[in-house]
């Protein structure tokens, strides 16, 4: 936290729990006047008015103004709900930041910590996930031209309510957090307790592992950035530039192919297609050397299809919505 030097003003994502009491008081301590709290209402739970009731108390108190925002959090077809909520909590984030008639924050600050990162990291390990996924959270990233940071992720949470405690300062804690039904409450709950007693430094060090996949991937993305551009050296429209031409993707090898295949739904679609689909599209591919071949695979929440000599991916939700 010594080290975070955002440019300011600074909004602070603010749900009221201990993670992010702390890091709206530390926040707003060392940058009076440059810090406003913004706060997502998803309206998923019966505490959901609480937690607001508890953001207004707490910045009229620490004298920082608040923004709030109520969000659908509704998830399209082959979307978890999980993600559905986390980017409209971070589209609603987003808007606050911009918000009309008020000052617009020069970036964003999440709440969080050491403990969520490994979380999220056990959970891509047991998912089977690849070099993006065991890069668990990054500490700085883009969203929408706003830039967000994560500077508490190299602080436990224990350490953080303890912080909190010596200050006398409330939080609210949220009830799903107390259920075991959830498979990241039973991480933090039985998994991170025997980490600890076996690898007393596990935080830093499983950071340090989720670093240097950061890095790979990094590697990996830029590859394909380059083979894009390759890729589609000849497409001259703006529809072919969304499209993946299938000549030029052939030449590559599949080990290629399949990194090139995740940039371009990720970059242009925002999906990332499972193990499984990926597999069956990269056969697809290999199969479609006649101009008859036809694909159509579900892929995320939408289906990558050939068209003529390219690949192209659609959203039948966002094309044919439902009334």
């Amino acid at each position: 936290m010594a080290a975070f030097d955002p440019p300011l003003p600074l909004g602070v994502a603010f749900s009221g729990g201990a993670d992010s009491t702390a890091l709206l008081v530390a926040c707003a301590a060392r940058w009076p006047g440059q810090v406003v709290a913004l706060h997502i209402n998803h309206g998923l739970q019966t505490a959901a008015s609480e937690f607001e009731h508890h953001a207004r108390v707490l910045c009229a108190a620490l004298n920082v103004p608040l923004r709030v925002r109520v969000v659908p959090a509704r998830h399209a077809p082959g979307q978890s709900p999980e993600d559905a909520a986390r980017n409209a909590r971070y589209a609603g984030l987003v808007q606050l930041a911009r918000e009309a008639g008020a000052q617009p924050t020069a970036s964003v600050a999440v709440a969080q910590h050491a403990d969520d990162q490994i979380e999220t990291l056990l959970l891509a390990l047991g998912r089977g996930a690849g070099i993006a996924g065991m890069s668990a959270m990054p500490a700085l990233w883009e969203r929408d031209g706003l830039l967000f940071q994560r500077p508490l992720l190299g602080v436990a949470g224990s350490a953080l309510r303890s912080w909190l405690q010596a200050r006398q300062i409330r939080w609210i804690e949220d009830p799903s957090n107390a259920s075991l039904q959830f498979t990241r409450n039973r991480i933090r709950a039985q998994i991170l307790p025997a980490l600890e007693a076996v690898f007393p430094q596990f935080r830093d060090t499983f950071a340090r592992s989720a670093r240097h996949a950061a890095q790979a991937q990094q590697l990996l993305d830029e590859s394909a950035a380059t083979d894009w551009i390759a890729v589609t050296a000849e497409a001259s429209t703006s529809r072919a530039l969304h499209s993946m031409p299938l000549r030029p993707l052939q030449q590559l090898s599949a080990t290629r192919q399949s990194n090139l295949l995740r940039f371009w739904l990720k970059q242009q679609y925002g999906v990332m297609p499972s193990t499984a689909q990926l597999t069956e599209l990269l056969s697809q591919v290999a199969a479609a050397r006649t101009r008859g071949h036809r694909i159509h695979l579900r892929v995320g929440h939408g289906f990558v299809v050939r068209e003529g000599a390219v690949l192209a991916w659609y959203n039948p939700t966002v094309l044919h919505p439902t009334n």
